[in-house]
């Protein structure tokens, strides 16, 4: 665990005189120093925003607020650099902490257990929104901003502008966590191979297709095999990165859209709907009805297990052997250092880490050698699904913390996400969450260097992109089974279809036991009666939905690539 606690001399006077920090001054000592023409906003309205801050936070001089964030390069800035500006400004003392991300769920579980106030604020995953909204024992943030928060609610925070609220809207339509930072799982390969006229030579001749971006895993499979063994600039090198080892970060790596992709669940945008990318089934009232496919359910099914398969296949064939025995951490590095042709997906938190100078991916004029493009899919997928996963860590206050706590933490909430600082902050961490971010021109000169992140992100593309949906009941107890399922299948311990199977059955063990319990009221679970397969695809498309769809024969398609600068060009136009 790691923990940034403010102890600047600023921080320290303040205690001792109060307020005396707290002014304009202050202000335009951080703008000068960190923000400059670095936002969307000019000079006088950067003053303007800060002076609302400044009066709003005038009750609350003095107090300690401590918040909490997972690690990443975006909360580590916010830590170390808009903590302590925003305690200068304002006079509240505030302490960000940085700790793992399994410890902000711990956290965050503990207080909603307890009703102890561990913490006045939360940043954590919008996959916990079914979480929250169910158990209400977060603050609905559009009660609170028009209720007891509306004296502390700028207002310039322009909601509009977050490119993420559908991720944490409630299907009760009140919003309950402000994004802060989010980035997306995207295709990454390496442009400079992909354009090498041998290398294009060679596969057009052995496939009969042109090398390109793939639009379905079968022809990823194709490139995987292809770059797999090939020799370039003396290097063997493999057609594909992943890993396998049975951890908790295993579990991200199925439960952040790996499904979807694949064509599990049914349409809708930003998550299927009535059956989601995990599998798991509501009814009209939103009420979780089934994990398994004997209650109409998918995590199970036949595009669910082809998932699963194609994972192992591609791990063994085509990736490092060291691949198999890796955890998230230890795989993130691998591409970068020159000897993978294509990865299916990459967090594109990752992409500072991908462009620095020296790199083997990097060229001498700081250009990147790679490049992210949307994902392909698999042969169950179908045109309205969601293709991907998109991280957006939240705000989230919870009700057992008191109202003047909640209303200082909220300021804070507000000034590290605001137009104000947005650009700057998103230039360091790279997790993009306002759309007046998105377009500035900043980005436009940065974009050729960030290989297609910038691109993606003013792309039509991007809002088939989205984190865990309101199906999941309990996040936190969820989540946690998909790794040791995962893992077994993983270690060759179960087939994948047994390894799903237990999963599905461990799910409905969950949804069984807060169904008893009725402690998420007539929101909560509430199981189906159990029938085959053939019964519930039969139900489902009568609805006019697809999930669970009936095994496909040959699940290996007609392969299919697009060039990546026609691609690009297409999004512009």
């Amino acid at each position: 665990m790691r923990r940034h606690l403010l102890t600047s001399t600023a921080v320290m006077l303040l205690a001792l005189t109060g307020t005396a920090n707290a002014d304009m001054e202050a202000a335009k000592k951080f703008l000068d120093a960190e923000i400059g023409d670095m936002s969307t906003l000019d000079r006088a309205a950067q003053e303007a925003e800060m002076q609302w801050f400044i009066d709003a936070a005038k009750p609350f001089a003095g107090m300690d607020i401590k918040v909490v964030s997972e690690t990443i390069t975006t909360h580590e800035y916010e830590s170390k650099v808009l903590a302590k500006a925003f305690s200068e400004i304002t006079g509240i003392k505030l302490t960000h902490d940085l700790i793992g991300e399994g410890d902000v769920v711990e956290k965050l579980q503990t207080q909603m257990q307890s009703g102890e106030n561990i913490y006045d604020a939360y940043i954590n995953d919008s996959d916990l929104i079914g979480t929250h909204w169910r158990y209400q024992q977060a603050r609905s943030l559009t009660k609170w901003m028009a209720n007891e928060g509306k004296d502390v609610t700028n207002p310039n925070l322009d909601l509009d502008d977050f490119i993420g609220l559908k991720f944490t809207t409630a299907p009760d339509g009140d919003l309950y966590q402000l994004p802060d930072q989010q980035f997306a799982n995207l295709y990454w390969f390496r442009y400079d191979w992909f354009n090498d006229e041998k290398n294009k030579a060679d596969f057009k001749a052995k496939y009969g297709y042109d090398l390109g971006v793939p639009v379905n895993w079968s022809a990823y499979e194709d490139i995987a095999e292809f770059f797999t063994g090939r020799e370039i600039d003396g290097k063997k090198v493999y057609g594909h990165m992943d890993y396998g080892k049975k951890d908790p970060s295993l579990g991200w790596r199925f439960t952040d859209a790996w499904l979807s992709m694949a064509g599990n669940g049914d349409k809708g945008l930003p998550n299927g709907l009535p059956v989601d990318e995990w599998g798991i089934k509501v009814d009209e009232k939103s009420r979780p009805v089934g994990s398994c496919v004997a209650r109409g359910g998918d995590t199970n099914g036949p595009a669910s297990v082809y998932a699963i398969q194609k994972y192992l296949d591609w791990i063994k064939a085509y990736a490092p052997a060291a691949a198999q025995g890796m955890t998230f951490s230890e795989s993130g590095p691998v591409p970068a250092q020159g000897e993978i042709a294509q990865q299916m997906f990459m967090y594109t938190a990752f992409t500072a880490d991908m462009v620095k100078d020296g790199l083997p991916v990097v060229n001498e004029d700081g250009t990147p050698k790679w490049r992210f493009a949307p994902s392909p899919h698999g042969v169950y997928w179908k045109d309205g699904m969601k293709l991907g996963y998109q991280d957006a860590g939240s705000w989230t206050l919870l009700k057992s913390t008191p109202d003047d706590r909640a209303k200082a933490a909220w300021l804070y909430a507000q000034f590290v996400t605001s137009k104000t600082v947005d650009v700057k902050k998103s230039h360091v961490g790279l997790t993009l969450t306002r759309e007046s971010t998105i377009q500035h021109k900043s980005f436009t000169d940065r974009a050729p260097k960030l290989g297609g992140l910038i691109e993606f992100y003013r792309s039509p593309a991007r809002v088939q992109w989205s984190p865990t949906g309101t199906n999941v009941p309990d996040y936190p107890k969820l989540a946690q089974l998909w790794w040791q399922a995962i893992g077994d299948a993983s270690s060759g311990a179960k087939t994948a279809q047994e390894a799903m199977d237990s999963l599905c059955a461990e799910q409905e063990q969950v949804l069984s036991r807060l169904e008893r319990a009725g402690v998420q009221g007539d929101i909560g679970p509430k199981l189906a009666e159990e029938h085959d397969l053939e019964y519930w695809n039969k139900d489902a498309v009568a609805k006019g939905n697809l999930a669970p769809q009936l095994k496909i024969e040959n699940e290996k398609e007609q392969p299919q690539t697009v060039n990546y600068d026609e691609l690009v060009k297409s999004w512009e136009q």
